[in-house]
């Protein structure tokens, strides 16, 4: 069976363009030009991937990020003519796997959707190697100093309180917590969160730690992740 993709772009020829070559690549694609339209059929069908533009008529596309349901495995990547980083981790937040900045080079964003699908697929096999006896799912609570963090129903609490973490922050802190002790580079938690193909921005990685830094350092008035000048971040044992 193909792989199907859903392309959302309001601009019927560059939507166009990229349907060619999508197909040339062997895909099987559908389009929309309308965010109430693109909602629907994401919901409605099966789709591998999501192309999606954020300036639609009708919807726009953080709010179809924001109304699909958490139960929809889907990957979305957001083409967007923004090019500030906070645009960029906004939709990131909403639930996309990755963006690409307009214009972009057709190659690049062929190469955007086979790692987004890779990394796809190995999320689908990790969360299947989950699902094992009950008593091998005992591991994957890390705690420092009242923060606890569970893995396995993906919460994060501070002395009982739960800390609202977005999937990548959840990530970025679960990679230090992990790991302590241990000096992480910029570059090995780019890679543990967004996989090692991404193609991103390496400063997103600084925009996560210090989202990290408000919800949790300055709310409760801790200091747990610490800045190594030149090299990294790392959380030191308790």
């Amino acid at each position: 069976m193909s792989t199907r993709i859903l392309v959302v772009e309001d601009e019927e020829k560059l939507a166009r363009f990229i349907e060619l070559e999508l197909i040339h690549e062997g895909y099987d694609v559908d389009k929309a030009g309308d965010g109430r339209v693109a909602l629907d059929k994401a919901t409605q069908e099966n789709f591998d991937l999501i192309l999606l533009d954020i300036m639609l008529p009708g919807l726009n596309g953080l709010e179809v990020l924001r109304r699909l349901s958490k139960d929809n495995p889907t990957p979305v990547i957001l083409l967007t003519a923004r090019d500030a980083v906070m645009d960029k981790v906004a939709g990131l937040d909403a639930g996309a796997v990755d963006y690409i900045t307009k214009p972009f080079a057709i190659e690049e964003l062929l190469a955007r959707i086979r790692v987004a699908l890779k990394l796809h697929g190995r999320q689908l096999n990790a969360n299947i190697a989950a699902q094992g006896p009950a008593d091998s799912r005992e591991e994957g609570i890390y705690t420092w100093n009242g923060v606890v963090l569970d893995e396995k129903k993906h919460k994060v609490t501070y002395n009982g309180q739960e800390i609202p973490l977005t999937n990548r922050e959840f990530l970025m802190l679960e990679t230090l917590l992990s790991n302590k002790d241990i000096v992480l580079s910029r570059d090995t938690l780019l890679e543990k969160v967004c996989g090692y193909d991404y193609v991103g921005e390496t400063n997103v990685v600084d925009v996560y730690i210090r989202f990290l830094r408000t919800k949790i350092d300055e709310t409760f008035g801790i200091k747990m992740i610490q800045t190594v000048r030149g090299v990294g971040y790392v959380i030191k044992s308790e």
